[in-house]
């Protein structure tokens, strides 16, 4: 009978332990079992994080849009100053605030020297009218007296005609001497001389009385110029709305004394609004005019162009001016905020990742999560927007980053999810 098996048993030495360790948890949840993956390992064991604590976010292929944000408020496009034309003492119509329309009279300037003037010229205008008619009569006159000495050269030029026709036949019949004939073709030179000079007279004179009218007009007519100017300076006196709007704000007192060419009140145009930006000086060199700019005022979404970039830094910002493709339908204020995003350039078919704080590491590096372990990878970066970065090395479509800070990893190789 053989007690055991004790006389065949063979010692054999267990073997080194490998530095490959398995890690195997086993939860037991309502009788489920679940074993995680084998983590290889070097010396130390993987860093773990809950997945609760990171954002992850996955690589996509499309269309990156690089833009900037910006903010600031809506301005007036169009807010012009009015002034005082003459030297006077003015009388506002208008408060600030109140509405006003074009052409409405918003200010009188109260000046007795202008009105003066003005009545001064209107009198010689009429004192140089009356001399222009009396002209006229006395060139009616004139002209009468020449047609009269006209006419009187004529008669004598036909009566010395005839008479040296008679001395012609006369002659032929001997009835007068040669000398009578010869004196009456004498007669005869001298009326059609005499006629020949009053023609001419007539013709001269005329063209004199003509010249003096023609200046004393044009007299008359220099003087109405001078009138008519002062009438607009008076009438300027009242002054008018420029734009449809509301009074800004005054810029003299009530009654007080004022220059010509002094601001007395600032008008706001309420049909025209632009978007007054302060954008980074880091962006300052990549703004062009014409850009476009999506703004978020209130619930309204607006779309404009760059129009204006101002060429100087104040507080480390960058003044631009916005103006809106369409302002037919919007409900503006002055001063109101607005939320903007210059943008700045497309890149089209591109791998993107959602924009995070991992890219505070320089944009050199990332963690890809795979089965729950996030592995240290090298990335390469290219444009940025608001919302994505572009991803131009070290990933494919489809592959998981996590986009959060990376402060808590420690440059760890690995990171278990939990």
């Amino acid at each position: 009978m053989i007690k055991n098996t004790s006389a065949q048993d063979v010692m054999v030495k267990k073997p080194k332990q490998t530095l490959r360790n398995s890690l195997i948890a086993l939860a037991i949840v309502g009788g489920v079992f679940a074993v995680s993956m084998n983590i290889e390992q070097n010396s130390s064991n993987a860093l773990s994080i809950q997945t609760s604590k990171v954002q992850l976010a996955t690589v996509l292929r499309g269309d990156l849009t690089r833009d900037v944000a910006a903010n600031g408020r809506i301005v007036a496009a169009n807010a012009p100053q009015v002034y005082s034309p003459e030297q006077g003492y003015v009388d506002l119509l208008v408060q600030p605030g109140d509405k006003v329309s074009l052409g409405q009279v918003i200010a009188q300037v109260s000046s007795p020297e202008l009105n003066n003037k003005l009545k001064q010229q209107e009198s010689v205008l009429q004192r140089l009218s009356g001399e222009l008619e009396r002209q006229k009569l006395d060139a009616r006159r004139q002209s009468l007296a020449l047609t009269k000495t006209l006419d009187l050269a004529q008669v004598e030029l036909t009566a010395a005609d005839r008479e040296s026709r008679r001395a012609h036949l006369s002659i032929a019949k001997s009835l007068i001497s040669q000398i009578d004939l010869e004196a009456a073709d004498d007669n005869l030179a001298r009326a059609k001389l005499s006629f020949t000079h009053a023609e001419q007279e007539v013709l001269l004179a005329k063209d004199t009385l003509a010249f003096e009218l023609k200046a004393a007009q044009s007299e008359v007519e220099r003087q109405q110029l001078v009138v008519d100017e002062l009438s607009r300076q008076v009438m300027n006196l009242d002054i008018k709305a420029s734009v449809n709007g509301i009074v800004g704000n005054h810029l003299v007192q009530q009654k007080s004394a004022v220059a010509p060419s002094q601001a007395l009140m600032t008008l706001v145009d309420l049909t025209a609004f632009e978007a007054e930006l302060q954008v980074p000086e880091s962006y300052a060199n990549e703004l062009g005019l014409g850009m476009d700019v999506e703004l978020q005022i209130g619930a309204e979404h607006i779309v404009g162009k760059l129009s204006a970039i101002s060429p100087e830094v104040s507080g480390r910002e960058v003044t631009t001016r916005v103006r809106f493709n369409d302002q037919i339908d919007l409900n503006l204020r002055q001063n109101q905020r607005v939320s903007a995003r210059i943008l700045l350039e497309n890149r089209e078919n591109v791998l993107m990742v959602k924009r995070g704080a991992f890219m505070q590491q320089g944009g050199f590096i990332a963690y890809k999560v795979e089965n729950n372990v996030a592995t240290r990878i090298e990335i390469a970066t290219g444009a940025t927007s608001i919302a994505a970065v572009e991803l131009s090395a070290g990933v494919k479509e489809g592959d998981t980053l996590i986009v959060s800070s990376y402060e808590q990893f420690a440059n760890a190789d690995n990171i278990l999810l939990h």
